[in-house]
């Protein structure tokens, strides 16, 4: 398509938004904040701009080409049953499954009628009439506000703890039910945000984490959590708190406990921070309202998770996944009891890798194996791979073989001990299927109820050598994964997938280009509809690993946050730079997306280099980086950027925060900013202040627009609205850098 079927009219106008002089003095910087009247939502002025943004977005999205074969599409790629890893609790199996046609994931629950029989059988038989809707959360709200945050089933699977919340809040309320009638026994319990749940033997009690009566400390109702001890029947307000007192407001726990009731775990992060600070509590040698809790460690800033089995005494072995003195990962061995001396108490099992990230690690420990198993799973190069280790003797055993070149995540075990675990596995071509591991066997097969009608396919586990990822995945209807290396403006290597129809640059073509780039997390291959929608239109979408993620450990993460953050733009770019110069597209048809953190990405992306990008889609994102701190979750995130309240972070804050960055007379890209009214994470007063200065400096022909949602927030929403919003932005995205909508004549003679 040439560049003259783009979109390129002049924008309606634009609401007034009032420039007023507010400036404020920081470290003796003045810092000018022109729209700060567009934090507070609830001002009539505020309103009537909202309500006037909301007008213009409808206005200009009538006239986006091929909107409905976009939503056709989007939809039809998110169609089919989904399904997630089950948790098998005494007689019983519960996963989630999302049928075609439902908004939510709803919960079943499969059991064998004979009390606490073979659980494991249950969960690897074939689905029966056994099979039965336990919750559904558009039973309990048919207008699909309501989302299902979390759920836990007691040891014997006779009760389940589960916690939903309204209008995409994630403020949660917690209830219990009994599984075999659906009743509730208990609850609600509020002040809970996706807490875990640590269930003791016989479903008496159980520990989560609660935050304190806001009205104890005004203005920061989000923060101030404890982990407390819940009995049955009993009021929340009578719960014991156990562990957090005196601590940092913004501190996270999760808590478990191991099925015999014997071990108490404590996890605690300083917000996002990566760091933890692990307790570990024999509940068998104190009351359980003061259990005595012992630290395994504090403040060393390395991520350590605790790997603990029932029947386990004081002498026996428990394991840690930690990135301590190891910054990919590794695997120790220690015991409860020597677990307060540190690394000189350690024996390493799982060593680090030079060439792998550690990011999962499942203990099976049934009587039918001769040794406790540690099921491992890596990224290495941003590719999953699957090994199985002997946790005793210290060796690798075997390379568990998967179906491509993708991501693992969402594993689980029997909590009793077994020879069994479940994950799942997706790629870009690949939607989300589970696996069901056999470690007798050693044998990986795709899990029955979630398996085609001709049976689950499989293959036996490999030797100990570790293969090398495939450069690219197999093609899929028209979609080839590809993933290449390039340097970043500081010679970094680093690596991004590029998904196209051919699979090599053949033409130059219009390319969606998006990252994340914090909090360590790592933009591994997956199942995307907005991907392979663009695809099939004749796109390249490009998925680029970037610093201040996970992709190469904890170092890689370091070196794009805090003081190092314009890391990750420079990444960014030189990844829309090697799009270009190897061919996959050309000046002027580069689109980029991205949001929440990616939203900052972008957003800094399209102030730093305004010329390089036609479009841009910025969602949920964070905006002013001098006053994010102040609301949302913002607090929690100073361990990854910095303070505004620090002298030395605030000039780097300053340096790319994209809303100060925006210049009068800069002729900006097409710009799309959504947010939602529920996101209790990212303020939507970053999209309103951010929308309101671009409208006011740019000089471009691209509108700027604001889309912002009701009733959802941050993360999970019905699943038409979900698709609705992901065509509206690659229909956005694809009038401005010249691509037909899937299914069209003029997409289809340009595949």
């Amino acid at each position: 398509m040439t560049t003259d079927a783009r979109l390129t009219r002049r924008p309606r106008p634009y609401p007034h938004a009032e420039r007023q002089d507010v400036v404020q003095e920081l470290h003796g910087v003045l810092v000018p904040d022109p729209y700060r009247w567009l934090e507070d939502a609830e001002t009539a002025e505020t309103r009537r701009w909202s309500a006037e943004q909301e007008a213009l977005y409808t206005a200009e999205r009538a006239a986006w080409p091929g909107l409905e074969l976009w939503e056709a599409e989007v939809a039809a790629l998110g169609a089919g049953v989904r399904v997630r890893s089950p948790k098998v609790r005494g007689g019983r199996v519960f996963w989630l499954r999302q049928e075609v046609g439902q908004e939510h994931p709803v919960l079943m629950v499969a059991e064998t009628g004979v009390g606490a029989g073979p659980a494991t059988a249950i969960a690897t038989a074939a689905p029966s009439a056994s099979e039965r809707v336990l919750l559904d959360p558009s039973a309990l709200d048919p207008s699909g506000r309501t989302v299902l945050d979390a759920w836990e089933p007691s040891p014997e699977g006779d009760l389940l703890a589960y916690q939903v919340s309204r209008d995409g809040t994630e403020d949660s309320l917690l209830r219990v039910i009994a599984v075999a009638t659906g009743e509730v026994v208990d609850g609600p319990l509020d002040r809970v945000r996706k807490s875990s749940i640590g269930w003791l033997p016989g479903g008496r009690a159980f520990y989560y984490v609660r935050r304190l009566d806001p009205r104890l400390n005004p203005g920061e109702e989000r923060y101030h959590r404890r982990v407390c001890l819940h009995r049955i029947g009993t009021s929340p307000e009578a719960d014991a708190v156990v562990f957090g007192e005196g601590r940092d407001k913004t501190r996270f726990y999760s808590v478990s406990v191991t099925e015999d009731g014997r071990w108490l775990g404590i996890t605690a992060t300083l917000g996002t921070g990566r760091g933890t600070d692990v307790h570990l509590a024999d509940l068998s040698a104190g009351p359980l309202d003061r259990p005595l809790l012992r630290p395994v460690q504090e403040g060393m800033g390395a991520a350590t998770r605790l790997h603990a089995v029932p029947g386990t005494g004081p002498a026996d072995r428990v394991w840690l996944r930690t990135d301590r003195d190891a910054a990919r990962g590794r695997v120790v061995a220690c015991r409860p009891d020597e677990l307060h001396l540190g690394p000189d108490a350690w024996h390493e099992v799982v060593p680090e890798r030079p060439d792998a990230v550690l990011t999962h690690l499942v203990v099976l420990s049934g009587p039918e194996l001769k040794n406790p198993l540690g099921l491992a799973a890596w990224t290495r190069d941003t590719v999953a791979e699957v090994t199985l280790h002997d946790l005793v003797e210290g060796r690798q055993v075997a390379t568990v073989p998967l179906p491509g070149t993708g991501a693992v995540g969402d594993f689980s075990a029997v909590s009793s001990g077994g020879h069994e675990a479940w994950f799942a596995y997706t790629d870009f071509v690949t939607p989300v299927r589970v696996l069901h591991f056999d470690a007798r066997t050693r044998r990986l097969t795709r899990w029955e109820r979630d398996a085609p009608a001709d049976g689950p396919e499989g293959s036996a586990v490999g030797g100990p050598a570790a293969g090398a990822p495939a450069a690219d995945a197999p093609a899929v209807d028209g979609a080839v994964a590809r993933q290449v290396a390039f340097p970043s403006r500081d010679g970094t290597t680093v690596r991004m997938f590029v998904i196209s129809p051919s699979g090599h640059p053949d033409r130059p073509r219009p390319a969606l280009l998006t990252g994340y780039g914090g909090f360590g997390r790592t933009m591994s291959p997956r199942y995307r509809a907005q991907v392979l929608a663009w695809v099939r239109a004749g796109g390249v979408f490009a998925w680029a690993g970037l610093r201040g993620g996970g992709e190469e450990g904890e170092a890689w993460h370091r070196a794009g946050s805090g003081e190092h953050k314009q890391n990750t733009f420079d990444d960014f770019s030189a990844a829309a730079d090697r799009l270009i110069g190897a061919g996959w597209t050309e000046p002027g048809r580069i689109a980029i997306m991205g949001g929440s953190n990616g939203g900052l990405l972008v957003g800094a992306a399209l102030t730093q280099e305004p010329g390089k990008y036609a479009a841009v889609v910025c969602s949920s994102p964070l905006l002013d980086m001098v006053r994010y701190e102040l609301s949302g979750l913002g607090p929690s995130w100073t361990p990854e950027y910095g303070s505004a309240r620090d002298p030395a972070m605030l000039p780097v804050l300053l340096g790319y925060s994209p809303y100060h960055r925006v210049i009068p007379g800069t002729a900006y890209p097409a710009v799309l900013l959504t947010a939602a009214d529920g996101d209790t994470r990212t303020d939507p007063l970053h999209a309103r202040k951010m929308c309101a200065a671009l409208q006011h400096a740019t000089a471009g022909t691209g509108p700027v627009l604001l889309r912002l949602e009701q009733g959802v927030g941050h993360g999970d929403r019905a699943a038409s609205r979900a698709a609705a919003l992901q065509a509206e932005c690659l229909a956005f995205l694809a009038s401005h850098v010249g691509l037909p909508a899937p299914g069209s004549d003029a997409a289809a003679s340009r595949r």
